[in-house]
């Protein structure tokens, strides 16, 4: 520590004592020695936030109370949890690991409900288990539950606390970890902190946005984008209870923290560690890029967010060091590095991030049958540390947004803004011969721009092959969806395997019979889990089974490719070839190249592409079997097909 550290810690840690002295002496010394491990980390975090604050060093010895209060009411089956993982801190980065997303009571009513599935989750080999946002909303429109209105609360429909806590039991019995959505930007109008606001609690008013007139937020607009132009245009809303105007992101219910407020800091991290002591083990944070304001800026990425990131991390490694930390940040490709951890902050800021740019790229390329533009931009995408790793995925529970600079665009002769219209026209129908069936969502009048709402199977061509008939589209629609899982299970990273994918559900338009929801299309991807189709899985010829054991398949043989662990560096080739993308896993055991063809067609690869990695005899690991070279020139590629090819023995 410098100076000013250890006399920060000097005078923080005796804080401590209090909240330790029921613990046994060894308990207090673990979390003593954790502290001063990680307090360069958590000091340096909180310092640029709130060093130049009056009262710091009182801020310092409260959020220290907070972490040792946690420590000590944590059970014990979790402090042996978080010795595990501090033995195996690559845990979550397994080649073994399989997220699964889902909202409860769309897969199963209830919490209660979804204990009853383990048997399906088993059989599908999920093993980090997220359930959407669970905790207790506002009455009304809620914005998918991320209107949060209690954050120690489930919301009642779906269960309890208790009912939580038994769940995350459970899947730890079955070497499943829970993931559970925080989030950090916003609360709801109807949040006890912003009722309290209202009430005129000057403390409580100080943990939020809010403005006597428009003259500050009117100089605000000038540089922010609007986040839902169609629903929720501009980014200030006026409360008529509190007389004042509220900085509110995303809709006029959602109440933006002014995290420049050291009580938000304590709040939401006492609030983080409350559910890691209820058995939750991955934190998917959500709207980070946006914790943080600044006049003339567009108010995300600031350096402000990745200190208090930073901090927040600190804080979990002290107290309930089991937890990984996920940043729920859609930006681009040079903003998003940073999540997790750059310079000072490499690797220290979050152990996970959604890798946006190869699912709107798997979009893009499959419906031009052209992967020059994704081979050029991930080719350029930054590497991340080694102890972190992407989340990777091909369709979630938002929209796809077309996030495709002009640029890059063209670099490889196309022009951004025409080609973003294209793929929004490709996926909501409207482009002669597409075969998806997708909507428009939220189109921006300023910039033309639509995003696009859609199951993976509608968006993949199933919906149509299904309406019209047609075995040939049918044929290939299930191709391009093995081919998506294909590629977020070799890429680099966790998997994240979005609900009914597995089995083909498909646009789902009962939302529109639910008042709630009606206004929101992005729920026609939010389908209900469909169990007579799950039963069929295992019914040879059915499309539940076709998807369901290929997807078993790649997952079988991830598993046994060490390769694929999200230590390893992913590097993107070049193929040579329009149609054809590759990337290769510079593993000590040998080297894997991964080829993808993203078309309805043959295609033939150089065999100098395996070659030019150092493999010699290529073998596929997901077939089980030494790939023949044509002429002993040329590797040929089905439709759709993957290859992930090494030596037979590396």
């Amino acid at each position: 520590m410098t100076g000013e550290e250890r006399r920060l810690f000097d005078r923080a840690a005796p804080a401590a004592a209090p909240e330790l002295a029921a613990l046994p002496a060894r308990d207090q010394d673990i979390f003593m020695a954790r502290l001063a491990h990680y307090w360069r980390d958590l000091y340096s975090g909180l310092k640029g936030p709130y060093g130049e604050l009056e009262g710091f060093e009182g801020f310092l010895r409260n959020l220290v109370r907070v972490l040792a209060a946690a420590y000590a009411s944590r059970p014990e089956e979790l402090k042996l949890l978080d010795l595990e993982r501090s033995l195996g801190p690559a845990w979550f980065q397994s080649e073994r690991r399989i997220g699964y997303v889902f909202y409860v009571d769309r897969f199963a009513g209830s919490l209660s409900g979804v204990a009853e599935h383990l048997d399906y989750l088993r059989d599908l080999g999920a093993n980090y288990i997220h359930l959407m946002p669970l905790l207790e909303t506002r009455p009304g429109p809620d914005d998918g539950g991320y209107a949060v209105a209690d954050y120690r609360s489930v919301e009642p429909d779906l269960g309890t606390m208790e009912d939580l806590e038994r769940l995350c039991a459970a899947f730890r019995t079955e070497g499943m970890s829970v993931c559970l959505d925080l989030v950090l930007n916003h609360c709801a109008r109807e949040h006890e902190w912003a009722r309290r606001a209202r009430a005129g609690e000057e403390e409580y008013l100080r943990m939020f946005h809010t403005f006597p007139d428009r003259a500050a937020p009117d100089e605000y607009e000038k540089y922010l984008p609007e986040v839902l132009p169609e629903t929720a245009p501009g980014n200030f809303a006026w409360d008529e209870e509190l007389g004042r105007w509220v900085w509110t992101s995303f809709n006029d219910y959602q109440w933006d923290l002014n995290w420049g407020e050291p009580k938000v800091f304590l709040e939401m991290s006492d609030v983080l560690l409350y559910l890691a002591n209820r058995g939750v083990e991955i934190f998917r944070l959500d709207a980070v890029a946006f914790m943080w304001k600044r006049p003339g800026t567009n108010c995300q990425n600031q350096p402000e967010v990745h200190d208090l990131l930073q901090a927040l991390r600190a804080c979990t490694r002290i107290a309930t060091p089991a937890v990984v930390h996920k940043a729920e940040a859609i930006v681009a490709p040079h903003d998003l590095i940073h999540y997790l951890g750059t310079h000072s902050r490499y690797g220290k800021e979050s152990d996970l991030a959604y890798h946006n740019s190869l699912m709107v790229h798997y979009w893009s390329s499959l419906a031009t049958r052209e992967t020059t533009l994704m081979t050029r931009v991930l080719q350029k995408f930054p590497e991340k540390p080694s102890n972190t790793a992407w989340g990777t995925y091909i369709r979630g529970h938002d929209d796809i947004g077309w996030a495709i600079t002009e640029e890059d665009a063209a670099e490889t002769g196309l022009d951004g803004p025409a080609h973003r219209a294209f793929l929004s026209d490709y996926y909501s129908g409207a482009f002669p011969g597409s075969h998806a069936r997708g909507a428009v969502y939220q189109l921006n009048p300023l910039t033309g721009d639509r995003r696009i709402s859609g199951t993976t199977a509608s968006l993949a061509g199933l919906e149509l092959a299904l309406e019209n008939g047609d075995p040939q589209l049918l044929e290939m629609s299930l191709r391009r969806i093995l081919l998506g899982h294909a590629l977020i299970l070799g890429y680099s990273g966790v998997p994240l395997l979005y609900m009914g994918d597995e089995i083909g559900l498909l646009n789902d338009a009962s939302y529109l019979d639910e008042p709630d929801k009606a206004a929101d299309n992005r729920w026609m991807h939010r389908p209900y889990m469909d169990w007579e189709k799950a039963a069929r899985r295992h019914e040879p010829g059915t499309v539940e089974h076709r998807l369901f054991s290929g997807l078993r398949a790649l997952l079988k043989a991830r598993a046994r490719t060490p390769h694929l662990h999200a230590a390893v560096p992913t590097h993107v080739l070049e193929p040579y070839h329009p149609r054809i993308f590759a990337f290769v896993r510079p593993h000590p055991l040998g080297p894997l190249v991964a080829v993808h063809n993203f078309t309805e067609q043959e295609q033939y690869v150089s065999a100098d592409l395996p070659r030019s990695q150092g493999i010699k005899r290529p073998y596929d690991h997901i077939k089980q079997g030494e790939v023949p070279v044509i002429g002993g020139r040329l590797i040929r590629l089905e439709p759709y097909e993957t290859l992930w090819v090494s030596d037979p023995d590396a």
